[in-house]
C-alpha cells in the first residue's frame, strides 16, 4: 500500500520545470525542493543547501537543467556496476548497492534527472532521522568531510531563516560616508610571525567605524587570534569564509552561529593583534578584509580586492536610490 502511494505521489507533483522556459531560476528551485518536502518530510531548506553547495563546487553538474548536485557514479549506480550510462533500474542499483532512486515514478533511476536526484538525496537523509544531528551524520556519511557538512548546515540555516534562496545582495564592509582608504595588497608579504603572504586587503579607516557583514551567511568564528587580533569569521552561502580582523570589538550580541546580512553590524575598526591577547596599536588601525573560499577538497585564499570594488559600486548604487 505504501509503495502504491509514493508512486501515486510521484505522478502527481510536477517535478519537471525546464529552465530555459520559465523566468526565474531561483523560484522553479523553490518549486522543485517545497514538491521533494511534501513528498519525504525532508525540510526543503536541507535540499536546498546541498544544491546550493554543489553549483558552487561543480564544473559540470549532472543535470543539465536546475539541480547541481552531482552523485558519483559508483555511488549512484554501485560499485562494480558495469553499466556506462547514468540509468539504472530499481532492481540494479540495489543490486550493486548504489543509492540511486526513482524520483519522477518512471522507473528508473537517472543520475542526471533533477526529480530523481532530489528524491534519492532526501531519501538519504531521511534512512537517517529528521533531527538537526541526524542530518548532520547523514551529510557525513555521504561526503565524509567535515567542513562540507558545515557549510551545508550554515546554508541550510540561512534559507530557513529568510524562507529564500535568492540572497543576491553584497555590500561594502565599512559605511561609505565614512573617512576610509584602500588599495589591492593581497599577497605582499609579511615578516610577524615568520615570512608569509598578506592573505587579505586593508581598508583603513578611523578607531571605531563600523565594520558590517558583507553577505548573507552564518557567523563561525569570533575571538582572539595572534595575527588578527579580535577577529569575526562569516561563511557564506557561496562556500566562502569572510576574514574580519584587527577590531577594535564586537557588536554587543554577535555570537557564533548567528545569521547574518549584508549590511548588519558584527564589530568595529581598531589596531588590534600580532600579540598576546589585548596587543594594540602596532600598527595604524584597520580593517583587514580576507576571502577564503572552498572547492569541495581545501580552502584557500583568494584576492578579494575584485569583490570590495565591485560592493562598493553596488553600495552606492543602493545609497543614490534612497
Amino acid at each position: 500500500m505504501k509503495a502504491l502511494l509514493a508512486v501515486a505521489a510521484l505522478i502527481l507533483i510536477p517535478f519537471h520545470v525546464n529552465a530555459k522556459e520559465e523566468g526565474n531560476p531561483y523560484e522553479e528551485r523553490m518549486v522543485l525542493y517545497h514538491n521533494m518536502e511534501a513528498l519525504t518530510h525532508v525540510p526543503w531548506y536541507y535540499l536546498a543547501a546541498v544544491d546550493q553547495y554543489e553549483r558552487n563546487i561543480q564544473k559540470e553538474p549532472a543535470s543539465k537543467d536546475l539541480i547541481s548536485i552531482t552523485i558519483p557514479p559508483e555511488i549512484w549506480k554501485g560499485a562494480g556496476n558495469p553499466n556506462q550510462t547514468n540509468v539504472v533500474s530499481k532492481e540494479e542499483a540495489t543490486l550493486f548497492n548504489g543509492i540511486g532512486k526513482d524520483g519522477n515514478g518512471d522507473g528508473v533511476a537517472d543520475r542526471s534527472n533533477d526529480a530523481d536526484i532530489l528524491y534519492t538525496v532526501a531519501n538519504w537523509i531521511s534512512e537517517y532521522g529528521s533531527t538537526e544531528q541526524d542530518v548532520k551524520i547523514a551529510l557525513w556519511k555521504l561526503y565524509e568531510r567535515d567542513l562540507t557538512v558545515q557549510s551545508i548546515m550554515n546554508t541550510a540555516k540561512v534559507y530557513k531563516a529568510y524562507n529564500t534562496i535568492e540572497l543576491k545582495d553584497h555590500i561594502f564592509p565599512v559605511p561609505l560616508f565614512h573617512n576610509y582608504s584602500y588599495r589591492n595588497t593581497w599577497g605582499d608579504p609579511r615578516g610577524f610571525g615568520g615570512r608569509r603572504i598578506h592573505e587579505g586587503t586593508d581598508i583603513f579607516a578611523n578607531y571605531g567605524v563600523p565594520v558590517r557583514s558583507t553577505s548573507y551567511g552564518v557567523v563561525e568564528m569570533k575571538g582572539w587570534n595572534r595575527y588578527g587580533g579580535w577577529r569575526i569569521g562569516v561563511r557564506d552561502i557561496h562556500n566562502i569564509y569572510h576574514y574580519f580582523a584587527h577590531l577594535n570589538g564586537f557588536e554587543k550580541g554577535v555570537k557564533v552561529g548567528q545569521v547574518v546580512k549584508p549590511g548588519d553590524v558584527i564589530g568595529y575598526v581598531g589596531a588590534t593583534g600580532y600579540g598576546p591577547p589585548g596587543t594594540s596599536g602596532k600598527f595604524p588601525p584597520h580593517l583587514h578584509y580576507g576571502m577564503y573560499k572552498d572547492n569541495g577538497y581545501s580552502e584557500f585564499s583568494f584576492d578579494p580586492y575584485p569583490s570590495l570594488k565591485s560592493w562598493e559600486r553596488e553600495t552606492h548604487k543602493l545609497k543614490n536610490k534612497k
